[in-house]
């Protein structure tokens, strides 16, 4: 099964972009889309359909036009779980899960810090998450988080890491953070396969030549429980597909 993630910077955008004809010719099983930044009334659903994936998805943030989730599917999932039950992560349409046979796959949008308020957020959020996540596993053992978690994990995964030390993204309480994450059982499946630097996920706009340069930031993963490291097959970043600041991630499992 192939899966990609994608922090789409607004799904009716990316539409305009071409997503769609991108997404015919990269043909994933299962797609996680972050920062949707619609309602699904408003999203082109019959051209997904018709793009193949009948199984859509949507779970989009309370304020209009902000944050929100989604996953397509060409397989009917048995499952699906709007939320985590946590007000302040619902309310911003921040995580949805489909349930498969042999494994679930979530869609995951970790806040920015990007003042003193919605870094204390942030914390807040990658916290609560934590404690979801330790009980789900319990229920599920396994899981693949694919998502835009805000944060790099280490120098390797970010153009600049003497200058952006202090900045959020890759504070080091966030990066302890994520690496503990990961520790609680999980994998950096694009890290499994890939040692080497210059892979980034999100180039900034403030900057017109970050992309073409490429300085950027590897703050998107799918990352996938221990339990299911014999079925990793492949992992990638395809930063050819430009309908964003951010491109997808593609994850293979038997």
């Amino acid at each position: 099964m192939k899966i990609i993630s994608y922090n789409v910077n607004g799904i009716r955008s990316a539409i305009s972009k071409g997503f769609i004809n991108w997404l015919q010719q990269a043909n994933p099983d299962v797609v996680c889309l972050q920062e949707i930044k619609a309602t699904e009334d408003q999203v082109a659903t019959l051209d997904l359909e018709l793009a193949g994936y009948p199984c859509h998805y949507w779970f989009p943030a309370t304020k209009k036009g902000y944050s929100g989730v989604a996953i397509l599917s060409k397989i009917e999932p048995n499952n699906i779980v709007f939320g985590t039950g946590i007000p302040h992560m619902d309310f911003e349409g921040r995580v949805i899960r489909v349930d498969f046979d042999d494994f679930s796959v979530m869609s995951l949008y970790v806040p920015s810090g990007t003042n003193s308020d919605r870094l204390d957020h942030k914390f807040m959020f990658m916290d609560d998450f934590q404690n979801y996540i330790n009980e789900l596993k319990k229920e599920i053992p396994n899981l693949i988080i694919c998502g835009d978690y805000n944060i790099c994990h280490e120098a390797i995964d970010i153009h600049d890491p003497v200058r952006n030390k202090k900045v959020s993204g890759f504070l080091p309480e966030e990066r302890a953070w994520l690496d503990g994450f990961m520790k609680s059982g999980f994998i950096d499946s694009f890290r499994f396969f890939n040692k080497e630097p210059g892979n980034y996920t999100w180039w900034t706009v403030r900057v017109p030549t970050a992309r073409t340069q490429n300085k950027g930031w590897r703050i998107d993963y799918c990352l996938v429980s221990e339990s299911l490291k014999q079925k990793l097959k492949r992992a990638v970043i395809l930063p050819e597909a430009r309908h964003s600041d951010h491109c997808p991630i593609l994850v293979e499992i038997d």
